[in-house]
């Protein structure tokens, strides 16, 4: 007989040692175990590797950003920017130059001095020609020098002025990593946080421990932080009910009601920069025609998407860019919901009916709670959808390597529009007059001709139909009541365990 999921779950936690903290043992007595020295924090994507500076996935980040890994600048839950390793800077008035002036007496988890060299050494990393870095077009292409004059100085120097060069260095592609260290953080990071890296138990959790050298280390309450991954929706409230979980991040939107109406456990509601779209693989035909991508988007009932898939709790979106970045230029009525003028486009494009196609589905609530929806809405245009339900690990060898039809997926990341300027990129736009738009764009240092090139660039997705965009997502979170200083808004994916405790 298969073990029940609750049986399973609680031998998973003995062998990962979970027992110092009372599993095992009836609910109530688990959760008073952790009181007040331990977090367990429940994610729906176990992250493929823990170096976000190489690595795609948004689940490293909320693991090891703030945690583990820090940057030269910090983004607060409000999206404003402040010191972290930089205790201050200034800029020219050009706005190319910045001067930062670094904390002195930190140190990496291993005792390595943080210092000017350590900032060099990210920075050439990240521009180096083999990087892999996200950031790598938008933030190190743009450093045409650095400077270290001394040990906590550092002075660095732009191509074109960025108005979010400091937002960019805040992000967990920009977080400092000591040379002697950097070639081992995708498996066992060593950072400069208020938590070290503990243990990985694969496909279970990932465990972080106090850093009892940290800079600041009266002030960090929580001994021990537990990263645990649950995909399924019904799993992940089980979860919670049962006290294995503490908090339960953007969890299903089927699953909130219960726990709004406990009086045992707290939700909030707050904004992302996340873009939820139905990616084309141009690289395939017929979605190498633009007539067929607005096809597929006229198909899209985005309004009832969002009613039906995320309980209301979204905006739609015509174009790679999120309601809460600066800037955003409200282009969903391009694209209304006419199935009538959907089929006109595919009979235009030559397109014979029906076509079948593969929709890659990933472990998110998003992508698999309804899936028939997308179904029944191609259908009525001729496209006949064939679901393929898919683990992490397999989509990102799969549909991120460019092995895909469609993909249901959210893009958290702010400000990345300049995937687009990449060919190579998993879905394969390849437009000359984007790239052109992108560099007219960086190199313009009038502020309102900048604010007029981005609103371009956003029309130019939207017209170019590059992805079927469908919401911008809130973010819905659980916890158990008396867990407080947790993000209600998330402008980017990091969970501050430092400024968490137990009331």
């Amino acid at each position: 007989m298969p073990m029940s999921r609750r049986t399973a779950s609680a031998l998973l936690a003995a062998q990962s040692g979970a027992a110092l903290l009372g599993w095992g043992l009836p609910a109530p007595v688990q959760a008073q175990a952790r009181n007040r020295r331990s977090v367990v924090i429940g994610l729906s994507q176990e992250p493929n590797s823990l170096d976000p500076t190489s690595a795609p996935s948004a689940a490293i980040g909320e693991v090891v950003h703030y945690n583990v890994l820090e940057g030269l600048t910090r983004i607060d839950e409000s999206g404003s920017v402040s010191p972290l390793l930089a205790q201050s800077w200034s800029r020219s008035s050009d706005g190319k130059t910045y001067t930062f002036r670094l904390l002195e007496g930190v140190r990496f988890h291993d005792d390595a001095l943080f210092d000017a060299s350590t900032v060099r050494f990210s920075v050439e990393r990240g521009q180096a020609s083999d990087s892999n870095n996200k950031a790598k077009r938008t933030l190190f292409n743009n450093i045409a020098e650095i400077a270290t004059p001394d040990a906590y100085t550092v002075v660095i120097t732009l191509q074109y002025p960025d108005s979010n060069f400091l937002f960019r260095l805040g992000e967990n592609t920009a977080v400092m990593l000591h040379p002697a260290s950097a070639a081992q953080a995708s498996s066992y990071p060593i950072g400069t946080g208020p938590y070290r890296f503990d243990h990985w138990k694969k496909g279970h959790s990932i465990t972080l421990r106090k850093f009892a050298s940290y800079r600041q280390a009266k002030q960090v309450t929580l001994e021990q932080v537990i990263f645990r991954f649950v995909c399924d929706p019904a799993e992940q409230a089980a979860a919670v009910l049962a006290d294995e979980i503490d908090m339960l991040f953007n969890i299903a939107t089927q699953n909130v009601q219960q726990f709004q109406a406990n009086n045992r456990y707290q939700v909030v509601i707050g904004a992302s920069n996340g873009k939820g779209m139905l990616a084309m693989n141009h690289r395939r035909k017929p979605l190498d025609d633009v007539r067929v991508r607005r096809a597929i988007t006229h198909a899209i009932d985005r309004e009832a998407f969002i009613q039906r898939m995320l309980d209301g709790r979204g905006r739609v979106i015509g174009s790679h860019f999120a309601p809460s970045e600066p800037g955003y230029v409200h282009l969903a009525g391009m694209y209304p919901y006419d199935p009538a003028r959907a089929r006109a486009l595919l009979k235009e494009a030559g397109v014979k009916t029906p076509l079948t196609l593969t929709l890659t589905l990933p472990p998110t609530p998003y992508a698999r709670s309804d899936r028939s929806m997308l179904v029944e809405n191609l259908s009525q245009i001729g496209i006949e959808l064939k679901p393929d339900l898919v683990t992490w690990p397999e989509w990102l060898e799969g549909p991120f390597k460019g092995h895909f039809d469609l993909t249901m997926i959210n893009h958290v990341e702010p400000l990345d529009y300049a995937i687009y300027a990449d060919p190579l990129y998993y879905f394969g736009y390849d437009s000359r007059a984007f790239r052109e738009l992108m560099a007219r764009h960086a190199a313009c240092e009038n502020p309102r001709e900048r604010q007029m090139l981005f609103a371009q660039l956003q029309r130019h997705l939207a017209q170019d139909a590059v992805n079927a965009w469908i919401f911008a997502s809130q973010i819905t979170a659980v916890a158990r009541k008396g867990l407080k200083g947790w993000w209600m808004n998330y402008p980017i994916f990091a969970h501050d365990i430092a400024a968490m405790r137990w009331a």
